[in-house]
């Protein structure tokens, strides 16, 4: 089970939950990867539906490295689960506690 308060969001992959996270080592990892030159910059990209399947890729790995598993991309639900994944991803890790 996901907690949304540490970061947290779901992805289901071969039938079997996994989550995902985004620890600031793991942003600053993907912010290389991604060659994005700030947070904010990467974040947008998602945000204006910028983003490319690579840019997709690599946030959902980046999101099962920063929760403790490393497994193959092969999303239940194809790409538009995956993208509602790694948006419900980069909406909790920047979420502010209420």
């Amino acid at each position: 089970m996901v907690n949304p308060y540490r970061g947290e969001a779901e992805l289901v992959i071969g039938g079997k939950a996994y989550v995902m996270r985004l620890p600031l080592s793991v942003l600053a990892e993907l912010e290389d990867e991604m060659k994005s030159d700030s947070l904010m910059s990467m974040v947008h990209r998602f945000e204006t539906g910028g983003f490319s399947a690579r840019d997709l890729v690599l946030l959902l790995k980046a999101g099962l490295r920063g929760g403790g598993c490393d497994v193959e991309l092969d999303v239940d639900g194809g790409p538009i689960v995956a993208a509602q994944a790694a948006a419900k991803l980069l909406a909790v890790t920047f979420a502010v506690p209420e």
